[in-house]
């Protein structure tokens, strides 16, 4: 098991949620998760990663997999200009690689924001800290795991 799988699992345990993580044959995009676990793709909890242009963080945008960010919206909810974050600081705030970032497990604190269209579902999916592996969660729970404020910044 990958370390960065296995940050997911703590923090799984942490919570009390006995949830299993799901191997597939890749989930690298929203719709290859969707795909493999067989649910809608907004049913997909994308981690979306962009660096704070005055703090120089990475802040998460999980995201309902159909929706895109709105750079506008988010940078108003962030409290300032966000840009691309690159490979590095995403590896260097999260722990995890682009394509596998999960909402939770991160090794360092992560402002979060979280799409109010993944509320609309009972379960959503996520990245479980690898390209090939998923949870089902209630999204009802991400904000409490993740410190996430809900709002709108879909485009």
């Amino acid at each position: 098991m990958s370390k960065s799988l296995k940050r997911v699992r703590a923090a799984l345990d942490a919570a009390g949620l006995p949830i299993d993580i799901h191997e597939t044959d890749g989930a690298r995009t929203a719709q290859m998760a969707a795909d493999a676990v067989g649910c809608a793709l907004d049913q997909i909890a994308k981690s979306i990663i962009f660096r704070g242009e005055e703090s120089g963080e990475a802040i998460l945008f999980l995201t309902a997999g159909g929706n895109q960010v709105d750079t506008e919206k988010a940078s108003a909810l962030a409290g300032e200009p966000l840009g691309k974050a690159d490979a590095a600081l995403v590896r260097a705030q999260t722990g995890f690689a682009i394509g596998g970032v999960s909402p939770i497990g991160h090794i360092n604190p992560v402002r979060a924001f979280l799409d109010l269209r993944l509320l609309d579902f009972d379960i959503v999916w996520a990245a479980a800290g690898t390209p090939n592996h998923v949870f089902a969660i209630d999204p009802a729970r991400l904000p409490a795991l993740t410190g996430a404020k809900s709002g709108d910044f879909s485009a």
